[in-house]
C-alpha cells in the first residue's frame, strides 16, 4: 500500500477555497476517493488526506466504512452549514474583486483617455482583460486587440483578437497589463520593449513598477 504523507495547512483564503471545494466534492458523491479529489483539483494526494483529516477533526465530515474495504465521506450538519458560510465568503471576495477591478480599471482607462492614449493593448488575457473590456464600452479609449504567448491562430476575447507578440496587432499608444497570473513578469516584458509611463497596471496586481523616465 502507498503510503500518504502528511501535510500542514493553514487557515488563509485559498485553504477556504480548496475546503469549500473538498466539503462539495464529498456533499457530490460520498464514495469519492481521495485519489479521485486529487485528479480533479490538481493536488497532491497527500495535502488532500491533510484537509480531510481537519475537515473530519473540525466535525464538518464523517468517515463510514463502505464494503471492499473502502470508505465513504459525509457532511455532518455542520458539515453542511460551513459549506454555505464558505459559499457566501467566497462570493463576497468575488464581488469584491469585481468591484475594485471595475472601479481600478475604469480610473486607468480615463487616465489614458486623459494622456491622449485612446489605443490600448491589452497584455493578458482572463478576468481582468474582461473587466476591462467592459469599463472600455463607457470609455473613449479603444482596446485594439490581447497580447497572450499561448494565443492560438484566430483566437478572440470578447470579440477582440487574441495574438502572440504585441507587434500582432494595429498601433496603438498604452499597453495595460491584465494578468493575473504572472502579472509581475507580463509587466517586466512590457517595460523592456514600451516606455514605462504607456505601460499601466491596477493597483490590484500589486506590482513593483518603474517610475517613467527611469533606466531600463
Amino acid at each position: 500500500m502507498n503510503k500518504v504523507v502528511e501535510l500542514e495547512v493553514d487557515d488563509s483564503v485559498g485553504d477556504h477555497e480548496i475546503v469549500l471545494r473538498l466539503l462539495d466534492a464529498v456533499d457530490r458523491d460520498p464514495n469519492v476517493t481521495q485519489r479521485r479529489i486529487a485528479d480533479d483539483f490538481g493536488v497532491a494526494l497527500g495535502l488532500v488526506n491533510a484537509y480531510l483529516k481537519r475537515c473530519v477533526k473540525k466535525g464538518l465530515i464523517k468517515i463510514g466504512e463502505v464494503p471492499a474495504r473502502r470508505y465513504a465521506y459525509y457532511l455532518t450538519p455542520h458539515g453542511f452549514s460551513e459549506k454555505a458560510r464558505l459559499t457566501r465568503t467566497y462570493l463576497t471576495h468575488s464581488f469584491t474583486f469585481f468591484r475594485n477591478a471595475r472601479l481600478e480599471c475604469g480610473t486607468l482607462l480615463a487616465e489614458c483617455a486623459r494622456r491622449g492614449m485612446t489605443r490600448v493593448a491589452l497584455a493578458g488575457r482572463g478576468d481582468l482583460a474582461e473587466i476591462v473590456v467592459l469599463c472600455a464600452a463607457d470609455s473613449p479609449v479603444e482596446l485594439v486587440g490581447v497580447v497572450d504567448g499561448g494565443a492560438l491562430p484566430g483566437e478572440t476575447l470578447l470579440k477582440l483578437p487574441v495574438v502572440g507578440d504585441f507587434d500582432e496587432l494595429d498601433v496603438f499608444d498604452a499597453v495595460l497589463v491584465c494578468d493575473l497570473d504572472h502579472p509581475q513578469e507580463v509587466y517586466d516584458s512590457a517595460i523592456r520593449r514600451f516606455p514605462a509611463e504607456r505601460v499601466l497596471a491596477p493597483k490590484l496586481l500589486c506590482l513593483v513598477t518603474r517610475a517613467p523616465g527611469a533606466a531600463r
